[in-house]
């Protein structure tokens, strides 16, 4: 049985990280998406309580409070700003998660314990033109030269890349796929210009050029030819940190949806009154309660280490389903207000859309369900 109760300790995860949330960066959340980026001292703060480095354990610098304790903190993140919390995703979940799960000693304790203190930010380098659905196919390629990996290629929509100072980088040797961590600074690594986006537009993405970039033998994260695994292994956690960001997005856009049909009125009485709308609440409700038991059992069960890839996939087809059906429900309650930028709505609805996309589309995650299914003969 999976206990779904809050542990005390986790509980006062979530009042700190809610406290932060609801007063410092709720606030600026617009400017936030109108300025185009984070402040810095928004980030600072946000390694300060320790949020950059939630789910690992401590002798690697970060809060020990595993994957549930990780949802729980996006969750609340994803209540006040989608753009932060796809800034801390692909930090946590992904950047830096890809050398937690396949890093040798040497390179965890040298670089996992300055991102997990959120004294460097780190970013995840996989997606390229060719290679985004389909991303076995990727053409970086990393040859060794004595004892040095010479690193040439392009990245595409790499999330944090404009001013990360750790890359987790994945590259094709000889021997297939291949993880590497590369530093910022290092000469011939370019990031290119933030992206234009419809969308968490807070959150800077950009591409990456590889010209010749020297990297030593020790920076490799795991074995030759091992990174496809690693990088699959990484993205299966970070799906469940996107779920719990899509789930507080959806609390968020209840309650106010549900404030604003009492105070709204029409035909003299508020149209809470209505059935038509509380039939809405109810399918935003149900969504949300959905959500939330799935994201956190599955987070549970990864933190066992029983987590079935598929029921990650699970996790970030429904919640990013979910949060798009509940953003446009919560402009249909509002109305016109729900379609101006004098409310959050308008802007939780834009960034509600890229969830189907990144971290692999949801016809991806259906792939991964399907194919698990017809290899254990439908078993759940």
């Amino acid at each position: 049985m999976i206990e779904f109760a809050f542990s005390e300790e986790q509980n006062m995860l979530r009042d700190m990280v809610k406290d932060f949330a609801t007063n410092e960066l709720k606030p600026i959340a617009s400017q936030i998406d109108e300025n185009e980026r984070i402040p810095e001292e928004i980030i600072k703060k946000i390694g300060e309580l320790g949020l950059l480095g939630t789910p690992f354990p401590m002798e690697y610098g970060g809060s020990g409070f595993g994957e549930v304790g990780y949802c729980i903190a996006q969750e609340e993140i994803g209540r006040a700003c989608l753009s932060t919390a796809t800034f801390i995703g692909a930090h946590v979940s992904i950047g830096t998660n890809a050398i937690y799960i396949g890093g040798s000693e040497e390179v965890r304790q040298k670089y996992m314990v300055p991102c997990a203190q959120g004294e460097k930010i780190s970013c995840f380098a996989l997606t390229e033109q060719g290679a985004g659905s389909d991303s076995f196919n990727l053409r970086t390629k990393a040859e060794l030269d004595g004892d040095n990996w010479v690193i040439n290629g392009e990245k595409l929509w790499i999330t944090n890349a404009p001013f990360a100072d750790i890359f987790s980088v994945f590259a094709r040797t000889n021997k297939g796929i291949t993880a590497f961590v590369v530093e910022k600074g290092t000469p011939g690594l370019i990031p290119g210009a933030p992206e234009k986006k419809m969308g968490i537009k807070g959150s800077q993405t950009s591409s990456i050029t590889f010209d010749n970039v020297v990297v030593p033998k020790e920076n490799m994260i795991g074995q030759d030819g091992r990174g496809f695994l690693i990088a699959m292994k990484t993205l299966d956690a970070g799906r469940l940190g996107l779920g719990a960001a899509c789930l507080g997005a959806c609390k968020e856009l209840l309650e106010l949806s549900t404030r604003y049909s009492k105070e709204r009125k029409q035909f003299n009485e508020p149209i809470s009154n209505f059935q038509a709308v509380q039939f809405m609440l109810a399918e935003m409700a149900t969504l949300i309660y959905t959500s939330e038991a799935l994201i956190y059992r599955t987070a549970a069960k990864y933190d066992e280490g029983k987590m079935l890839a598929r029921e990650s996939a699970m996790v970030k087809l429904f919640t990013s389903e979910a949060l798009d059906k509940v953003a446009d429900l919560a402009i249909q309650v509002h109305g016109g207000m729900g379609y101006s930028k004098e409310m959050p709505i308008e802007r939780f609805y834009r960034d509600s859309r890229i969830n189907r996309i990144f971290e692999g589309t949801t016809e991806i995650q259906k792939v991964i369900i399907a194919r698990d299914l017809i290899k254990r003969n439908g078993r759940m």
